[in-house]
């Protein structure tokens, strides 16, 4: 089921890139957005709280809040510095490569911030992704045309609020239902993207077909796809874990990109998928040995406690 999720997540967050090249076509990034997540906005709302009013029992207005900031991070400074980016001609592979470097700066604050701390092979797996966002990002930069050097700084502060919201939300005080916390930022995003779309003069969606065709892959594909499963994944596998799935996203959205826009691929993007998927199986297999270890040494220190009648010393007591 892992297996069938991580895939699942990896083509659905990749499609948002291609689903923003999609609209840069007809409209301008706060345009998009807007459209993006007002309906969707509206919808939700009133799915939740006519047929889910149940997952809202209990949560005081600082969840509600803590949540709201969540979504403008995730949502609302993500979303906008990668269509940004995009529509200032930085290609979709190469803004999803920059967006890869997020596990390297996830897999650091994970120890001090989470008490989650990376192993030597979680390390070595995370290496080998950032060296294939490398060599991925080496034959993109060689076509960039007359893509302004400080475009390409634009997807960085994206990803550093991505990064910021998942560190908000893991270390919230109580958990909260997926259709709110989706429900919250959504409304957030809405709200955001509204207002600088009335701001800008651009809240006026245009004719043509192909704007619709992208709200609709926006909406089904990256939003109920691949956020939704970001932060299912998140709460079900820690985050090393999914944050190292997106050292993939460079190479299948550059795929994408091949076959929908013309972007190059060539065999450095092969190997860089090739040397992505490895970071993951070292990864995932430096996860699994810290798993074994712990449930070796919790029976060990159990009959230590009982042997003796107390704790054992340096044992942990649950949470």
């Amino acid at each position: 089921m892992n297996v069938l999720l991580s895939t699942a997540f990896v083509l659905t967050w990749s499609s948002g890139f291609i689903g923003a090249k999609l609209g840069a076509g007809s409209a301008s990034a706060v345009t998009v957005l807007m459209w993006r997540f007002l309906p969707l906005a509206v919808v939700l709302g009133v799915v939740v709280l006519v047929f889910a009013r149940a997952s809202w029992r209990g949560l005081t207005a600082r969840d509600v809040g803590r949540q709201a900031v969540v979504g403008a991070l995730s949502q609302s400074g993500y979303l906008l510095t990668v269509y940004l980016a995009i529509q200032l001609g930085v290609s979709s592979g190469t803004t999803a490569l920059i967006d890869g470097t997020q596990p390297l700066v996830a897999g650091a604050l994970a120890g001090p911030l989470l008490g989650q701390y990376v192993s030597r092979t979680q390390w070595t797996g995370l290496g080998l992704g950032v060296t294939g966002v490398v060599i991925v990002t080496a034959a993109d930069f060689a076509h960039g045309g007359a893509t302004p050097a400080w475009a390409y700084l634009v997807p960085f502060l994206g990803m550093l609020s991505l990064v910021a919201a998942t560190f908000l939300d893991r270390r919230a005080p109580r958990p909260v239902a997926p259709s709110v916390s989706m429900t919250v930022h959504c409304v957030t995003s809405a709200v955001v993207f509204t207002a600088l779309a009335l701001a800008a003069g651009a809240a006026t969606p245009p004719a043509e077909a192909s704007f619709w065709v992208a709200i609709g892959w926006l909406v089904t594909l990256s939003t109920f796809g691949g956020y939704g499963l970001y932060w299912l994944i998140l709460r079900r596998s820690g985050v090393t874990q999914v944050n190292t799935l997106m050292f993939l996203m460079a190479p299948v959205t550059a795929l994408w990109g091949a076959l929908m826009f013309g972007e190059p691929f060539g065999p450095q993007t092969v190997l860089g998928l090739a040397v992505g998927l490895a970071a993951v199986v070292v990864v995932r297999r430096g996860a699994g040995r810290r798993e074994s270890g712990r449930r070796v040494a919790a029976p060990s220190a159990a009959r230590v406690s009982g042997e003796s009648g107390r704790t054992a010393p340096g044992a942990r007591t649950g949470r």
